[in-house]
């Protein structure tokens, strides 16, 4: 089951699980995975959690504990997803020793309605790096305007990150560049440059979601033919501007000091559209250095059938361009499809933060001791 897993990694990129619950933890099922699958990290999400903690069972005495603390519902969701985050990362620890802090990694996001507001990102991101307090964590910071500046100041004060919500390539070429002013801060201020990691999270599915519908919306044979080609285009010259930063002399500078490459993650890579081989996402994005977390049903959808045959990144370019090309021919916005992506991501996850904050609450209420 595990051979197109273990050619994946053996590609060069790491697997990570796009998934976390207490069940998944206190079961072994995650450490089954790390074992079994070459999972080599995990990444949460609002979305994850709030499935997580008010459809999971695991969580009832510590809910009951901090009912009987009184505390706050804000303060109990940050208890609540960050000792599933350390209780992960514990589990990770020999994946992080063994490859030298790259994987092993756990990912926890800011809450999601910062996603617009630089210094509470930024005091977010150093509160969580503190809860969580083990150095396999990665902080995630969606790549909204607002967070480009976060990105560079946490990674200045030597908190590694998952930059998430990555859309359009201009957008990817500043999170780079946000990272790299991070690690220029960092050195300034005399940190180990080799003990901080990022990944930057360019999303997949969605892209070939929003933009399908909008050739489906053309209806000439000319759209329908560039169905599904969309986001991988996308993903493939995202990892060309990759190359190309990071072979650039400001790159030289930072190597020499012992800094590591920013990886690129494929992030939201379950495929959408049944039409669509449920492996896409992953077999046909495979590069040195990369990152890519699974929903589970990828995960093993990728084990039981998944073609690895080798790298499918190297020598696509020019065929990616073309495609976007045909694809803005036809009246479709780039600019406009990859926007709406980003504020929908923000609204989406903002949405299930507040769904989490109602049900924590109602059971925190149910939970409560009565008085005397």
């Amino acid at each position: 089951m595990t051979d197109a897993l273990k050619r994946l990694s053996d590609e060069g990129v790491a697997i990570w699980l796009d998934d976390l619950s207490r069940k998944r933890i206190t079961s072994g099922n995650l450490a089954e995975l790390i074992d079994q699958q070459h999972v080599v990290g995990v990444t949460t999400n609002p979305s994850i959690f709030q499935k997580a903690i008010s459809h999971g069972d695991g969580y009832e005495q510590q809910l009951t504990d901090l009912a009987t603390r009184k505390v706050t519902v804000d303060e109990a969701i940050r208890m609540i997803t960050t000792a599933d985050v350390r209780d992960a990362a514990d589990i990770l620890r020999p994946v992080f020793d063994a490859t030298d802090g790259q994987d092993g990694r756990v990912s926890i996001e800011v809450d999601p309605r910062l996603a617009h507001r630089t210094h509470a990102t930024i005091a977010e991101a150093k509160q969580l790096a503190w809860l969580v307090d083990r150095p396999n964590t990665l902080i995630k910071i969606p790549a909204t305007k607002a967070g480009l500046p976060a990105i560079t100041e946490v990674i200045g004060k030597g908190i590694s990150v998952n930059v998430t919500l990555i859309f359009s390539l201009e957008r990817y070429r500043e999170v780079m560049d946000a990272y790299l002013a991070g690690l220029e801060k960092a050195k300034a201020a005399g940190l180990d440059l080799s003990k901080i990691h990022s990944v930057a999270s360019f999303f997949v599915s969605r892209v070939d979601s929003e933009v399908d519908k909008r050739l489906d919306a053309v209806g000439t044979d000319e759209a329908k033919a560039l169905k599904g080609k969309a986001a991988l285009a996308n993903a493939r010259l995202a990892y060309e501007a990759y190359e190309e930063v990071f072979s650039s002399d400001r790159w030289a500078a930072l190597d020499k000091v012992q800094a590591n490459k920013q990886r690129p993650l494929w992030a939201s890579t379950g495929v959408k559209d049944p039409a669509y081989k449920d492996t896409l996402y992953v077999v046909d994005l495979v590069a040195p250095g990369t990152v890519n977390t699974m929903p589970e049903a990828t995960l093993d959808a990728t084990a039981d059938h998944g073609e690895v045959t080798g790298n499918t990144i190297a020598g696509t370019y020019a065929q990616a361009r073309a495609e976007l090309d045909a694809v803005a021919q036809l009246g479709i916005s780039y600019d406009d499809v990859v926007q709406l992506l980003e504020d929908e991501g923000v609204e989406k996850f903002e949405a299930s933060w507040i769904d989490l904050l109602n049900s924590t609450e109602a059971e925190l209420k149910r939970l409560a001791p009565s008085e005397g």
